[in-house]
């Protein structure tokens, strides 16, 4: 077919580069499986309104049946221009400077095996067209499932306290969870702290200005802006409490797939967990948590063992040890192993 022409004469007479007619051999429709593969990460995409990333999208695909790479999911997102919604700055709104009694912080030496051992709130701001609202949310720390919520124009202490009561009503949780919260004044009001006395939860604080300790809480509130009130416009404080309503019960809970729950839902992860006793408790050492930059450590005396607390206390309700001069006997005795043994020396006139 091309007879005496050459191929620069050619491309001269067709008006197209000698590049451009090597590379047009090379130009395929896109293969099969990328076709289907699109078509889900778009369906994908629709579903959950530009919420997913590309790992997320991956995980869904994977779960129904799509064996694909992530870097894959990754160019084929990116070529087909499905971006999702991108986060903003965060702003600090919490009020920690007041005269109010602060609580231990206790989340950060709790080790999690199931639900109804920690509940963390938290409090954030909401921007409509004219106004701030604010939100106050309680999560259950093992799941990640938000338990109680509120909305309201006004930050004062009723605010938190409607979501608490939200998550005591729901959840109806036996004495002893320990309730995590920053130190703003809502949370170390006397009314928050009677309220969680009433109900046998124990308060816990966070160390000032660290956001680490309630870090679940915040990863939340993260989600919820930059995938909800920040891809969305709201006419006023009902149609907002309506669409934060559906967010976070009917996707956030029951759909949305979570990363630090192996990519699960909240609900799903809840009822794939096995039953459990209770949360871990660990401590530091005391030599550690005391000792000077640069001081040596001491050898003369023993180190605790792991599941002793640093300050002598126990691990049953972090009660105080029994001090020496409270034995049976009135006096210590040496060898003895336990209280047990050392009644049965004072019946035996020992």
């Amino acid at each position: 077919m091309q007879g005496s022409l050459t191929i620069e004469r050619m491309c001269r007479l067709a008006r197209v580069s000698r590049a451009g007619l090597y590379r047009s051999p090379g130009e395929r429709e896109p293969a099969e499986p990328d076709m289907e593969i699109r078509a889900a990460i778009q369906n994908i995409f629709v579903e959950h309104k530009r919420r997913y990333g590309y790992r997320r999208v991956g995980r869904e695909l994977r779960r129904r049946g799509m064996r694909v790479n992530h870097k894959r999911v990754q160019r084929l997102m990116r070529e087909d221009n499905l971006l999702a919604v991108q986060p903003k700055v965060f702003v600090l709104t919490t009020d920690s400077d007041h005269e109010l009694e602060v609580y231990l912080n206790l989340a950060r030496r709790m080790k999690l095996t199931g639900i109804h051992q920690l509940w963390v709130a938290d409090i954030t701001y909401l921007r409509l067209n004219r106004e701030f609202v604010f939100l106050a949310v309680v999560l259950d720390a093992f799941s990640r499932k938000v338990i109680g919520w509120e909305l309201a124009r006004t930050l004062t202490a009723w605010l938190p306290l409607q979501a608490l009561e939200q998550a005591i009503a729901q959840r109806q949780p036996p004495p002893g969870v320990v309730h995590h919260s920053d130190r703003g004044v809502q949370y170390a009001s006397g009314v928050y702290v009677r309220m969680l006395h009433q109900h046998g939860l124990i308060p816990s604080m966070s160390r000032p200005a660290n956001p680490y300790d309630n870090a679940s809480c915040e990863s939340f509130l993260k989600t919820l802006k930059r995938e909800e009130i920040y891809a969305n416009q709201y006419r006023d404080l009902d149609d907002l409490r309506g669409k934060v309503a559906e967010f976070i019960e009917q996707y956030y809970n029951r759909v949305r797939l979570h990363s630090a729950l192996g990519y699960q839902s909240p609900e799903e992860f809840e009822r794939a967990a096995a039953p459990s006793l209770g949360a871990k408790m660990s401590f530091f050492r005391h030599a550690e948590i005391y000792r000077s930059e640069g001081e040596p450590e001491q050898t003369d005396s023993p180190d605790h063992r792991f599941d002793e607390s640093p300050a002598g206390y126990s691990l049953a309700g972090c009660s105080p040890a029994e001090p020496a001069s409270a034995s049976p006997a009135g006096h210590h005795c040496e060898g003895v192993e336990s209280v047990e043994e050392a009644k049965i020396i004072e019946r035996q006139g020992v």
